[in-house]
């Protein structure tokens, strides 16, 4: 895609089309508060341009029949998602539709040439599939720090070798299109805003707890990414001066305590100290344990998984309650792997909020699990891209 919007007027034109969809050029018109001569002038400027096209007449709304708009139909989107030990990657359409999804498992301390050697050979295979010719732009997420404004992680803690990695410059020339990098917390919040629980929400906060732990941070309704871009960092939040050593360096974090592979170590030490008879059964079978034999153990009722859960809930919930004293949201949403344990795990941070939280802060607080799952990074990714492309150049 080489064209873009030549002012604010047609990019919110863009935005709006692929927000709500097809729409009339009377309805387009009620929502821009433009005047008849001033919407025509725009939107027959963006057809010219190919980045929308007419769609057939409208319905009559007791007039003449208005004609339709809609975003081009050709118009395609890449979304990546490189988590610390799975990356997924999709195909979507202008208005965010996922078309097409891979997943596949990595190890993103492999370095950044071999995961994107990765994440090419699936795009190769998605454009294979004939979801798309070519991409008109690219949304990548990444676990750790990330510069925004250029695109460049910033000593992640979990990602060696990927300290100032130029990613968008070097997969702009790989895939031939526009590419905006972000960290993938924050580009979940975004899939969940567009397409997920948040759609309603315009100040919430997106806490994924995965291998990493960090947090998506959402004012009025745009993502806040801070100074230097890397707000909502809560996964090196201090809960234990004498805890345990974390990657980044200090001790007693968040995410030394309570990530998905935190949690894996400490039922991995149940089992062989013979508390989970349960978590022995299945380490011996798999030769190692996850996040998600800990839910499995903890549905068939076994006390000593149900406990890790209990307290991983409880340590999350000690960060989200000072999270919403400080913030106020009206929406908190958990996601990411470790989410898999489900209602238990959500009971238990929701108990430790509402506990330390004045009650002004959370009369009206739902604190709820994201609906999309694994596509709310892609669909966030796309989002990302799109924002970027559907604004003036």
């Amino acid at each position: 895609m080489t064209a873009r919007p030549a002012n604010a007027h047609q990019a919110r034109l863009l935005r709006l089309l692929r927000d709500e969809g097809r729409s009339s050029r009377a309805q387009l018109g009620d929502r821009m508060e433009l005047s008849r001569s001033r919407l025509a002038v725009e939107l027959d400027r963006l057809l010219e341009t190919g980045l929308v096209v007419g769609d057939g007449f409208a319905a009559s709304r007791g007039g003449r029949r208005s004609h339709g708009i809609r975003l081009s139909p050709t118009l395609r989107f890449l979304g990546v998602d490189i988590g610390a030990t799975s990356v997924d990657v999709a195909v979507t359409d202008a208005e965010l539709e996922v078309l097409a999804h891979l997943t596949e498992e990595t190890d993103v301390r492999r370095g950044p040439v071999a995961v994107f050697e990765q994440v090419l050979a699936m795009a190769g295979k998605l454009r294979d599939s004939g979801v798309a010719e070519a991409f008109d732009g690219a949304g990548v997420g990444l676990p750790g720090p990330v510069r925004f404004p250029d695109g460049v992680p910033v000593s992640p803690p979990i990602m060696p070798g990927w300290d100032g990695f130029p990613v968008r410059e070097a997969l702009s020339q790989d895939l031939g299109c526009p590419v905006m990098v972000d960290n993938d917390v924050n580009l979940m919040a975004l899939g969940e805003r567009y397409a997920g629980v948040a759609r309603s929400a315009r100040d919430f906060l997106y806490v994924k707890l995965g291998t990493g732990i960090g947090c998506g941070i959402v004012v009025d309704g745009r993502l806040h990414h801070g100074a230097s871009g890397c707000a909502g960092d809560i996964g090196h939040i201090q809960i234990d001066p004498l805890g345990r050593f974390c990657a980044c360096g200090n001790r007693g974090c968040l995410e030394a305590h309570f990530s998905g592979s935190a949690l894996a170590a400490d039922a991995e030490e149940a089992a062989r100290s013979g508390r989970s008879a349960e978590l022995a059964r299945r380490l011996e079978e798999a030769g190692r344990l996850t996040a998600a034999d800990v839910s499995a153990a903890a549905a068939t009722g076994d006390a000593t998984s149900l406990e890790l859960v209990r307290v991983g809930g409880a340590r999350v919930g000690q960060v989200v309650a000072g999270l919403v004293s400080f913030f106020n949201p009206g929406m908190v949403v958990i996601g990411g792997g470790v989410t898999g344990l489900g209602h238990s795990l959500l009971a238990s941070i929701r108990s430790e909020v509402y506990r330390r939280s004045l009650p002004l802060a959370t009369g009206n607080l739902p604190i709820v699990l994201g609906e999309l799952g694994q596509t709310a990074g892609v669909v966030g990714a796309s989002c990302m891209i799109s924002d970027h492309l559907f604004s003036p150049a």
